[in-house]
């Protein structure tokens, strides 16, 4: 059984300051990286932690999986240099479509009252959403909902983490993934169990392996400590 990490955020920029941005926007602390590139974001516990991971390639197309976050105004996280794709009032959703200060959508749900660590979902755009969350939820022992009560459509993972709220969501969306995912999920397990269940091996790393779900949606496991 594999068992969930953190979040991962891909920068191609070496002097990233995108974790003060994420902590301000989750909830979490800012942690300077030893190595002296990108810091990360801390949280409570180590499944809260966003990790600021620098590449080589920039950002091209829409981001495929992205995060929804609880906020008090769509105001408060402009003013941290979010900008706004499509508020709610025009797209009749209870959301505001945001971009961070390096262009990775997000979500943004407004509530009266936040709790702590703000960051409440983790969305993957899916051709097939009810076949890659059936995949996930039978990898990280998940409960699967179909959301038959707010009309179906898309695939919900409940306790996927330790968060009683943090949920993975699979939407339905009709373009197909391009290129590597700038946000992916870190997970402690075997490697050779999750390809036994369908997983496409990508590639080795000192302490950590790369694989992709069977819409190859990348990420990374660990040995468990």
């Amino acid at each position: 059984m594999a068992r969930f990490r953190c979040v991962c955020i891909d920068t191609a920029n070496p002097a990233s300051d995108l974790a003060t941005f994420w902590a301000a926007v989750s909830g979490g602390t800012v942690r300077a990286a030893e190595s002296g590139g990108p810091a990360d974001v801390i949280g409570r516990a180590e499944h809260e932690n966003l990790l600021v991971v620098p590449v080589p390639e920039p950002k091209t197309v829409k981001n495929r999986v992205h995060l929804d976050v609880y906020t008090q105004s769509v105001d408060d996280l402009t003013a941290l240099g979010a900008l706004v794709d499509l508020p709610a009032e025009e797209s009749g959703f209870s959301w505001t479509t945001m971009r961070d200060p390096e262009g990775n959508e997000f979500c943004a749900f407004v509530r009266d009252t936040l709790p702590q660590w703000r960051v409440h979902g983790i969305v993957v755009d899916s051709a097939d959403p009810e076949r890659v969350a059936t995949w996930w939820a039978e990898a990280l022992r998940a409960e699967l909902s179909d959301n038959a009560e707010h009309g179906g459509g898309w695939w919900t993972l409940l306790h996927a983490t330790p968060d009683d709220v943090l949920t993975m969501d699979f939407v339905p969306v009709p373009e197909p993934k391009t290129v590597k995912n700038r946000v992916h999920c870190d997970l402690y397990g075997d490697p050779a169990e999750l390809l036994g269940r369908g997983a496409t091996h990508l590639w080795d790393r000192p302490g950590w392996t790369t694989l992709a779900d069977p819409e190859g949606n990348e990420f990374c496991v660990l040995p468990e400590a």
